[in-house]
């Protein structure tokens, strides 16, 4: 269950407000992202996707998220 609390992070250049307590797919669903379309950098360094679902999102911690696009000629 999600808590109620919140906590600041940096995301994408933007201190932004997330839940607390949460790993990272739950924090880039609450965020708006769809886990399966973007690319993580975690505090500097791009987290292997494997690692995601034991990542825990701490106050102060530093996200870019760049979001795939498909297509192509």
């Amino acid at each position: 269950m999600a808590s109620s609390v919140s906590i600041t992070i940096t995301l994408n250049g933007e201190v932004r407000q997330c839940p607390a307590g949460l790993r990272l797919p739950a924090v880039l669903e609450a965020l708006g992202y769809r886990p399966q379309l973007v690319v993580v950098e975690f505090n500097g360094s791009i987290l292997p996707r494997a690692r995601w679902s034991d990542q825990p999102v701490m106050e102060t911690d530093v996200l870019e998220v760049v979001t795939i696009v498909g297509g192509g000629s």
